[in-house]
């Protein structure tokens, strides 16, 4: 009966890391550390980043940009913000750093994007923008075709 204590441990860090996603979810904007999420799933941090990339597929830090860079590409659909300042709305403080995720993501920078999107979701209902460009995650993003 040794299976049955791991297992209802292994459902309760679950509820854990998922009230966590929930609040980055929430909080994408909000500064948001490794160490501090840990803390609320009760978990050591290299303990909480093993068990959120075991559950998730990703790591913390990671998932935590890729909510930040859907939302900044809603902002940059709507246009009426400069990337700069789209970085810093989502919570980012480092425009090189955002920049470069986003590129990584999106498969083109946000000036780009910024500039394409508007067009390319032209008369599209915000769901259904929203739906279409979904950022991919974990570096699959198609490079840009070179003709």
């Amino acid at each position: 009966m040794t299976g049955r204590p791991a297992s209802a441990q292994r459902l309760r860090d679950l509820e854990r890391l998922r009230r966590v996603r929930d609040r980055i979810d929430r909080e994408y904007a909000q500064p948001l550390d490794v160490e501090a999420l840990a803390r609320d799933a009760h978990m050591s941090a290299g303990h909480f980043s093993r068990e959120f990339r075991l559950a998730y597929g990703e790591s913390p830090y990671s998932y935590v940009m890729t909510r930040r860079i859907e939302r900044a590409m809603a902002l940059l659909r709507r246009g009426d913000l400069s990337v700069t300042e789209v970085c810093f709305e989502v919570g980012c403080s480092s425009l090189g750093t955002f920049s470069s995720r986003f590129t990584e993501l999106v498969g083109m920078p946000p000036s780009a994007y910024r500039r394409d999107a508007a067009r390319a979701t032209a008369g599209m209902p915000p769901c259904v923008a929203k739906q279409v460009t979904r950022p991919v995650r974990n570096r699959e993003a198609p490079a840009p075709s070179r003709t």
